[in-house]
């Protein structure tokens, strides 16, 4: 596995327990929108690394990522205190299933995302291939505080935005949830879709598998949830490397 160095650009800390941070890209890194890459830093001379998705998209020169902080944790105990000018390392070589080559083309694409695992999504609402798919981009998102939906405002306004609205004509929509305070929307994301709430509250068509795509990413117990409702309550088929489906979720880490 390839490692090399990128230099650290910015670093915001939103939260206690939440903070995003942009780094170079080396000019051999390559990825799909949606992908992840191992990232880390080097402790004791070797290399610490997990599995982190890309929150940019891939047409940019460089990378951004989420990341929470866990009290005691090998690598985000460290990543935490980051600042500009430093160094991380990564390898080369993106892997992931939240890509449009493993869905089925349609009408809307549901992104079903809670805390740091709308990573991969801010990548995506920001990808050309994505508006290219699908009539309307639909981004679900859930954080236990009003606080931690970074970029709200920015995703609020991404059909407005100079640069970006030019790549989602109109076609993006933003349903931000929050679990533990008083906000315009509360509860959990499975019970908006579930209980009909989000339908009658946005105007939107309720999901339908003939038409309609999912992306999952977020904790285990959401990821398992959509995943049941998807193929036993929808009769959905879950997408993958060899066929195109309804929905996809990433499998290779939850909610970190």
């Amino acid at each position: 596995m390839a490692i090399v160095r990128e230099k650290v650009l910015e670093v915001e800390h939103y939260t206690e327990r939440l903070f995003h941070f942009k780094t170079t890209r080396d000019k051999g890194t390559r990825f799909r929108d949606g992908e992840f890459l191992m990232i880390g830093l080097e402790v004791d001379n070797k290399p610490l690394l997990r599995a982190y998705s890309i929150a940019s998209p891939n047409y940019e020169d460089y990378m951004e990522w989420f990341s929470i902080k866990v009290p005691g944790g090998p690598l985000t105990s460290k990543l935490q205190h980051i600042k500009c000018g430093d160094e991380i390392i990564t390898n080369t070589k993106a892997v992931g299933t939240l890509v449009m080559d493993n869905l089925k083309s349609g009408r809307n694409l549901y992104l079903l995302a809670t805390g740091t695992g709308v990573a991969p999504f801010m990548s995506l609402v920001r990808g050309l291939e994505t508006y290219e798919q699908y009539e309307n981009v639909i981004l679900l998102w859930s954080t236990r505080l009003v606080k931690e939906l970074a970029h709200k405002d920015f995703l609020e306004n991404l059909n407005k935005h100079q640069v970006w609205g030019e790549v989602t004509q109109g076609k993006f929509k933003f349903y931000p949830s929050v679990t533990r305070e008083d906000f315009e929307n509360t509860g959990r994301i499975t019970d908006a879709l579930f209980n009909g709430s989000f339908y009658k509250k946005t105007g939107i068509q309720p999901f339908e598998k003939d038409k309609d795509s999912a992306m999952i990413c977020g904790s285990l117990p959401m990821n398992l949830e959509f995943k049941r409702y998807f193929e036993e309550t929808l009769g959905c088929l879950e997408g993958n490397g060899n066929t195109k489906g309804d929905f996809v979720l990433e499998k290779s880490f939850v909610e970190r």
